[in-house]
């Protein structure tokens, strides 16, 4: 079938396939993401191909609208809510020949919308923060910003995310990991049920790859870890089961420059609202405060920035990551997770803490793009 062709980016600027939404749990704050990523991209420095992906994995051609991608009043936005078209298709190169984008709809011919120089993935959580998209565009031979295929999957999954921490000496809690098949049999639940309480009280119940703080139970009493175990399922059928520990939640950003990663200065999150701890309601809808630059020390500061960029190098991490920590009682540190795609969001730290390290919003954008351009796919 003949593509009927449209203009090759006469601009001649790099042009930026910004890609958001996606399967996930995770698909509304993918939206809001990619909203505060569209608004900042600098226009007279490059072009902008918005492509949504729907819940059912649709890749479509979306309005670049901004401002109908936010949080409103609540209100979480979704791809098919700003798409050009409840039909038709983009289709990314398939292989490293090409970096043409191709657009379908039923009954027509295919177009062909143009070259893509690099893209953006914007997506939080599997199917697209978790190494999928960035395999994808791997064997595309299309640049994109941020972490490679296994960085993504490592820091996706938590288990692995803590198997390679603790081996390169980086503090992390106790935790247990329940299987799939682990959970579907009587035997398997006892199981479960002695090794959590194991691990004291309270626990935390998570799905292991999923982010956004999505189907994370607080337990304090044992006799609802069961039902914790049914909602962290209902994300993934693989959960990691934390103990808890005290401490503050200090956060700090990690970006990739030409002479190696830096640290940013750090952020505290302070829950408030009568929430337990930092889930999806606190953190996207009541907002809880997030305190930039954390009130530590200056010793605290510097060994924290340390840190996190070891764990960014524990993982293999390329251009961006935001590392989460606990400052325990007894001064010590502990990584709780590692971002490989932290939000972008208005409301997001990681942009937060580069804005307060000397990098506005759009300086940080242009710079992971500039990044990923000069970046070579394949291995390195």
């Amino acid at each position: 079938m003949s593509i009927e062709q449209t203009s090759q980016n006469p601009s001649g600027k790099p042009r930026v396939a910004v890609v958001f939404g996606g399967r996930s749990s995770e698909h509304a704050i993918s939206v809001s993401t990619a909203g505060s990523v569209l608004k900042a991209i600098d226009r007279d420095t490059y072009e902008v191909l918005p492509i949504g992906i729907t819940h059912e994995g649709r890749w479509a051609l979306v309005s670049d609208e901004p401002a109908r991608m936010a949080i409103t009043d609540g209100r979480l936005p979704d791809v098919s809510h700003v798409a050009e078209s409840t039909e038709g298709q983009v289709a990314l190169p398939l292989g490293p020949g090409s970096r043409e984008v191709v657009w379908s709809e039923p009954g027509s011919a295919p177009k062909a919308l143009g070259e893509v120089d690099v893209v953006f993935p914007l997506l939080h959580g599997p199917w697209g923060e978790d190494g999928t998209l960035q395999g994808l565009l791997e064997l595309s031979g299309v640049p994109y910003v941020g972490n490679g295929v296994l960085a993504s999957a490592a820091g996706m999954d938590k288990e692995f995310t803590k198997r390679l921490l603790a081996s390169h000496g980086l503090g992390v809690g106790r935790y247990t990991v329940v299987r799939p098949r682990e959970w579907e049999t009587e035997e398997g639940r006892a199981a479960v049920r002695e090794r959590a309480s194991g691990l004291g009280l309270p626990l935390f119940v998570k799905p292991c790859r999923a982010g956004s703080s999505m189907g994370i139970t607080k337990v304090k009493d044992l006799s609802d870890l069961d039902a914790a175990i049914e909602e962290a399922r209902r994300h993934d059928p693989k959960l990691i089961i934390e103990a808890g520990v005290a401490g503050r939640e200090i956060e700090c950003a990690v970006l990739e420059f030409e002479d190696g990663p830096r640290a940013s200065v750090p952020a505290e999150i302070l829950v408030g609202g009568g929430y337990e701890f930092y889930d999806f309601e606190a953190k996207y809808i009541d907002s809880s405060e997030v305190r930039i630059p954390a009130e530590l020390s200056a010793e605290e500061t510097a060994e924290i920035r340390r840190q996190a960029i070891a764990a960014f190098e524990a993982l293999g991490c390329e251009g961006l990551a935001r590392v989460d920590f606990f400052l325990l009682e007894d001064g010590s540190w502990m990584v709780n997770e590692v971002n490989t795609m932290p939000g972008f969001t208005p409301i997001s730290a990681y942009p937060k803490m580069w804005e307060a390290s000397g990098l506005s919003y759009p300086e940080l954008i242009d710079r992971l793009l500039k990044a990923a351009l000069r970046r070579p796919t394949g291995l390195r």
